[in-house]
Parts: structure tokens; sequence; C-alpha cells
């Protein structure tokens, strides 16, 4: 009985090690956050988005969280401008995706995503980016397919 305790709690003590470098990692994403601003028919919109550069980046996105802060979102870079399709399998959360292309204009919303679906969401058109804010955002900045967004990413 013992030596099952000893067991147990070298299980326990090797979870909070691996939590404790999941939160470790997190604060590493963290200090990548980049500023971004949404320009719509009521004004500047400021945000801080983590930007998913590589294919490992993209493909994971914000599955398996549970919470996005209101002033924050996620900017998905596809490197070349093509026509986009995603999905939020193992999101947790309803989000709102605008469609971007090369010169910062956005070309299609789609929001209130379902979550956990795998249905396709396709961009319409040829664009370099999504952006995925809480679903809501959008209609709440007033966000329209032409409006603009501003991050290093698109032409000026």
């Amino acid at each position: 009985m013992v030596a099952m305790k000893t067991i147990s709690l070298r299980r326990a003590l090797a979870l909070v090690l691996a939590l404790g470098v999941v939160a470790l990692v997190g604060v590493a994403r963290a200090a990548a956050l980049e500023p971004l601003t949404v320009i719509t028919a009521t004004g500047r919109h400021s945000f801080t988005v983590e930007v998913m550069r590589s294919e490992d980046e993209r493909e994971r996105g914000l599955m398996f969280r549970g919470y996005l802060p209101a002033d924050r979102g996620m900017l998905f870079d596809f490197k070349a401008t093509e026509p986009v399709s995603m999905w939020m399998k193992d999101t947790f959360i309803s989000l709102d995706m605008l469609f971007i292309r090369r010169d910062g204009t956005i070309a299609r919303i789609v929001e209130n995503t379902e979550p956990q679906s795998t249905r396709i969401i396709s961009s319409g058109e040829n664009v370099l980016s999504v952006l995925e804010v809480n679903a809501g955002t959008a209609a709440r900045i007033g966000a329209k397919p032409g409006d603009r967004v501003v991050h290093g990413l698109f032409e000026r």
C-alpha cells in the first residue's frame, strides 16, 4: 500500500511539473503579442494579437482554449494570397473570423462560429490572413467587408 501511495505522489508531482511547463509556454507566447488596429465607420479599434506564422502554429490556433480576452485576437499569416479554409475543431469558444486581403482590407466576415465544428469556413476569395476575435466583436465594432486592418503584415 505504501508503494502505491509513492507512485501516486510521483505521478502527482509529474503532473504539477507538466502544468508548470504549460504555464511557462503560455507566458512565452504572451511575450510575442503584437498590436493590430481595425478601422471601421465607428472608429479605430485596437487589439493585441498572437501571430501564427508557421504551419504548426496555424494548425493549432486557438484550439483547446476556454477564454480569449475581449481586446485580444489571433492573426493567421498564410504567407501567400490564396483561398483559405478554416474550421473550429477542438476550439471551445465561438469566434468571429475576418478574412483579410494583402492590402489589409476585409474581404469577408463570418460571425459567431460554432465551437468544435468541423464545418469548413471558406474565405470566398484570395486572402493573405485571417483575424480571429471573440464572437460578437465584429458587430460590436461595426466591422464590414472593405474596412481596413492595420498591422505590419499588410501592404500600406
